[in-house]
């Protein structure tokens, strides 16, 4: 059951979405970047110095981090998953092309976001209606 404490943290999180260089960055990401195969993923996600390399960093970083304070019980997850499905959506968007990279790192992409789709069934569903949402653009 959700507290305070943890409608506090929502909260904060919302308010850490509208910092001008974040909001860029998630624009970027959701709405912008349309990789059409791996490599076009590549020349965002490893051109380190590059703006677009920030915005992929700060963007998955964001989520990551909120999906940890789930994950370690900083926050309540049905509270959570009510408002912030953004996310997931990254993960659904760019998991396939990471796909083979896990095999050959063993390395999970976005790892605390999958764990989180892997572990509440109202993460799983949000990820599976965006999944299906994607795969008809």
């Amino acid at each position: 059951m959700a507290n305070l404490a943890d409608a506090a943290v929502v909260v904060e999180l919302y308010k850490l979405r509208q910092e001008e260089t974040l909001r860029a960055a998630r624009k970027f990401m959701g709405f912008e970047f349309w990789p059409k195969d791996l490599e076009e993923l590549r020349a965002v996600s490893r051109a380190m110095g590059s703006e677009k390399n920030a915005y992929w960093r700060q963007t998955i970083s964001y989520w990551e981090m909120a999906a940890s304070l789930v994950l370690r019980g900083a926050v309540d997850a049905d509270l959570f998953l009510d408002s912030n499905g953004e996310g997931i959506f990254l993960y659904a968007k760019f998991h396939h092309w990471h796909a083979e990279t896990e095999k050959e790192s063993g390395n999970r992409f976005m790892k605390n976001t999958a764990a989180l789709i892997d572990q509440y069934p109202a993460a799983k569903a949000v990820y599976e209606m965006v999944k299906a949402s994607l795969a008809s653009r």
